[in-house]
């Protein structure tokens, strides 16, 4: 028997969820499967905590599934909603701590192939230099900057999402990548991209 979602890689997430919002549940899971690693990772880069972003992805996923009745094709990607959503959370997370930092979490080890164990220490060392230099960066430049050169999206998507001016956004993501590079470019030899060019 085939699914009706064998090839739900390709088909829009737009079309699952109204699939999902039919009642069928086979959308429901190819659609999760999809966005919920892309979920947490935004979250996960935005908080630098595990386990709340992982709260916040199972927060994200729950408005999408209480929103997929009232869904209005054509007004916004899903993705786009999911990932404004998603950031909104991390704010209001923020606010609630009282502008305290949160503690960031070991960074997980990479989960394809089996590198060895300096190869492993140094891509540790690496994303938690990466994570803290992202932590020192205001707010919309940090989600700017994620969304931008982490989560890939183009600007015009970051400024749906930032509900923010395309040149603002490249405004801050150029601001945040100088201050990366200013608070890294002091590490290049400790983080061992001394002999990189």
């Amino acid at each position: 028997m085939v699914m009706p979602f064998d090839d739900s890689d390709t088909t829009p997430d737009e079309a699952l969820l109204a699939d999902f919002a039919r009642g069928d549940p086979s959308a429901a899971r190819a659609l999760t499967l999809r966005l919920t690693p892309r979920v947490f990772a935004h979250a996960y880069r935005l908080l630098g905590n595990r386990a709340e972003a992982e709260e916040v992805a199972q927060e994200a996923m729950l408005r999408l599934w209480r929103q997929a009745p009232d869904w209005r094709e054509g007004e916004a990607k899903v993705s786009t909603w999911l990932y404004r959503v998603t950031a909104n959370l991390c704010i209001d997370r923020r606010r609630r701590a009282k502008g305290g930092t949160v503690p960031l979490d070991a960074v997980p080890e990479p989960p394809d192939a089996q590198p060895g164990v300096a190869e492993r220490m140094q891509a540790r060392d690496r994303a938690a230099a990466l994570q803290a230099a992202l932590s020192d960066l205001p707010k919309r430049q940090r989600q700017a900057v994620v969304l931008r050169h982490i989560e890939g999206l183009a600007n015009p998507e970051i400024a749906a999402i930032m509900g923010a001016s395309v040149e603002a956004v490249e405004s801050l993501t150029t601001r945040g990548r100088r201050a990366l590079a200013a608070a890294l470019g002091t590490r290049k030899e400790e983080l061992g991209y001394a002999d990189e060019r």
